[in-house]
């Protein structure tokens, strides 16, 4: 398994990547998350802001929100992250 890195260092490309963060209760979660630019959500569709810039996880199987990781990891690649 590959070491934590500082979520600083991570791929802001729109790869996917596994990241470490902690929820409103304070536990540590672990997800499959992309760095979306407002750019990058604006092509998507819909109305963005620059407050929906950032990583965004999905925290079960239909389910994504915004997330601030505290680390990160290369995603294992193994095509289980959707």
């Amino acid at each position: 398994m590959a070491a934590r890195k500082p979520i600083e260092t991570a791929p802001k490309d729109g790869s996917k990547v596994t990241v470490y963060w902690k929820d409103s209760d304070g536990v540590m979660n672990e997800s499959i998350a992309q760095y979306r630019s407002l750019d990058r959500l604006k092509a998507a569709g819909g109305d963005w802001d620059e407050n929906d810039t950032g990583w965004w996880a999905y925290t079960d199987g239909h389910t994504q929100r915004k997330v601030k990781p505290i680390s990160w990891r290369p995603a294992s690649g193994d095509g289980d992250d959707e």
